[in-house]
């Protein structure tokens, strides 16, 4: 067992130091973030409906409508987050069979020579 601590490497630019850890990204679609979002929305629209009149007399009325749009374009959102991890699952998938099938068996250990001697 090989013990190392491998610190974050460091970037000096100017007077400012960066560190950069090793860390592997997420591997997130975007899907539960654009639900959650809607969900968000619906929740903000429904609340405001009962003060509908009292948003329409102080002229904020906008504020209704600002949550309908915003359950529309995440409906749109959805659908292309969930566009985009169809395509990468099928990618993934296509890539995992073509390097099955590119893949090179190992070979075998070329037999001995007859006139080489043996020690």
């Amino acid at each position: 067992m090989e013990l190392r601590d491998d610190g974050p490497v460091a970037h000096e630019i100017g007077r400012r130091t960066y560190l950069v850890a090793d860390v592997e990204p997420l591997d997130v679609d975007g899907v539960r973030t654009v639900e959650v979002g809607i969900g968000l929305f619906v929740v903000a629209f429904v609340a405001l409906l009962p003060f509908y009149g009292r948003l329409e007399s102080s002229d904020r009325l906008w504020w209704l409508w600002t949550c309908l749009a915003g359950v529309g374009l995440g409906f749109l959102g959805l659908e292309y987050c969930r566009r985009r991890r169809h395509l990468r699952q099928t990618r993934e998938v296509h890539l995992g069979a073509a390097e099955a099938a590119t893949a090179v068996a190992p070979e075998p250990p070329l037999p001995a020579d007859p006139a080489d001697p043996q020690p």
